[in-house]
């Protein structure tokens, strides 16, 4: 088998090459949502609204724990990126070498940091009695995988950081499927309930990380770290810190926002318990390529940094606002007209105030993707130029005005529920305005806009 083809998206035409390197990324987090969704789907439609809510809440919570390893995972990917940007191989490997061994350790602290507070995270989150044990069952499992799911996002985000987006689409497809299947064995054939929904998402993961790591020390050569560069090295670690440390807070600082609304959310009860579950998936589903589209803008930007390429990361801007923002009004109209049959994927049909509670949070939330949208590209652009705490600031914004106002406007009687929803554009809005801000603020030929390091 041939070695993958690595891109060089320092050369040729931008907005065929950002498409053709977004779309595997776009296409693998749809089915990457699969795990939670076929969950959802299944234990919604055949076990009752309470099983749903406890499996669509502890989405949220496993969303929270993800974001933090993706974040460390995104930021050794753009070192990485520069890295290859400036052709300096040893350099590359041993930000491999450290980032792996970083991050992995990371995530054995997390892992049982979660398992050890499960029971106070729950009452932080303000679980309903009715639902509690069901949840808890299903989290108790699926914490299991997730070193699995840092060795997936890890190895994903090191292979897209040289341009190869294709292959961690295989490993996901796969894995999204099995996941649907075992979904079906254990809580229809088997009747193992949310535990079993659990037990098939965590041996779709195991089979994800496995699979990709051993790909990867197969097929990626470069990948395979040297003597010499398994050592430790003060420059790459602060380099790595700077930028994993930072957009992992930014990440997840952005679903830390999330888990307080969820917890919000669930002070209303199992009705809006589930009509939030059930719309969120629908949400995440369809914003979730524009965000993998910033990544990709993110490596581009990343790569032609490193490259010294300023004139060519303004041209890709351009290419890439434009093909945001008509993927978002596409996006939009679609989820705006067909919101109720989108939810009855998930809720049955008489199901009725569930169904009303969705429909009003997807409609609020669907006409404003294209707020969302550019925000990632903010998240891109500024974590690729090594501007991380950018990130941050625009996420703290975003979240801190989200949670502010559900909190404010959901405890006055006339607003109620709705207040939660129209919290979140009105966040993404003040977040783009000062994107916008400081973006033009900085001064023609500096660092962020143009991206002067050159290579060593």
């Amino acid at each position: 088998m041939a070695h993958p083809k690595t891109n060089d998206l320092t050369r040729g035409g931008i907005t065929p090459a950002l498409l053709r390197f977004a779309f595997p990324m776009m296409l693998g987090n749809l089915l990457q949502q699969v795990y939670n969704i076929a969950d959802t789907l299944i234990v919604g439609r055949y076990i009752g609204k309470e099983a749903l809510a406890a499996v669509g809440s502890s989405y949220t919570l496993m969303t929270f724990l993800n974001s933090i390893l993706l974040g460390l995972c995104m930021g050794s990917g753009t070192m990485i990126s520069v890295y290859y940007g400036k052709r300096n191989q040893g350099r590359m490997q041993q930000g491999v070498f450290l980032s792996f061994l970083l991050i992995g350790g990371l995530t054995l602290l997390l892992n049982g940091a979660v398992f050890l507070g499960l029971d106070p995270i729950m009452r932080f989150l303000s679980v309903p009695a009715e639902v509690y044990p069901m949840m808890r069952s299903y989290l108790w499992t699926v914490f299991w995988g997730i070193g699995f799911i840092f060795l997936y996002n890890y190895f994903a985000s090191i292979q897209r950081a040289v341009g190869n987006s294709a292959a961690a689409l295989l490993f996901l497809a796969v894995s999204a499927v099995g996941n649907i299947f075992l979904d079906i064995l254990f809580v229809l054939v088997l009747g193992r309930g949310v535990v079993g929904a659990a037990e098939a998402t965590v041996l779709a993961q195991i089979f994800a990380g496995i699979g990709i790591s051993v790909y990867t020390a197969a097929k990626f050569p470069e990948f395979r770290v040297q003597p010499e560069y398994r050592k430790w090295d003060a420059s790459v670690a602060k380099e790595l810190f700077h930028l994993s440390f930072l957009t992992s807070v930014q990440q997840s600082v952005m679903n830390f926002g999330i888990l307080l609304v969820q917890g919000l959310v669930n002070s209303f009860g199992a009705v809006v318990m589930a009509a939030f579950a059930a719309a969120v998936k629908i949400d995440s589903f369809a914003y979730m390529p524009v965000q993998d589209f910033g990544n990709a803008f993110s490596t581009f930007v990343a790569q032609n940094h490193g490259a010294g390429q300023g004139e060519r990361i303004k041209k890709g801007i351009r290419s890439a606002a434009c093909c945001t923002l008509l993927f978002c009004l596409v996006i939009s109209a679609g989820v705006w007209i067909f919101a109720e049959n989108l939810l009855l994927i998930f809720i049955r049909p008489e199901e009725t105030a569930v169904l009303a509670a969705g429909v009003q949070y997807l409609r609020v939330e669907g006409a404003f993707y294209c707020l969302i949208g550019f925000l990632f590209l903010f998240y891109g652009y500024f974590r690729a130029v090594e501007r991380p705490a950018v990130s941050v600031v625009l996420t703290v914004i975003s979240l801190g005005t989200r949670v502010g106002l559900a909190y404010a406007l959901s405890a006055v009687p006339q607003i109620g529920v709705t207040g939660i929803w129209v919290s979140v554009p009105i966040g993404w809005f003040l977040a783009d305005a000062v994107g916008i801000a400081l973006f033009s603020g900085f001064p023609r030929g500096s660092a962020v806009r143009v991206g002067h390091r050159q290579a060593d």
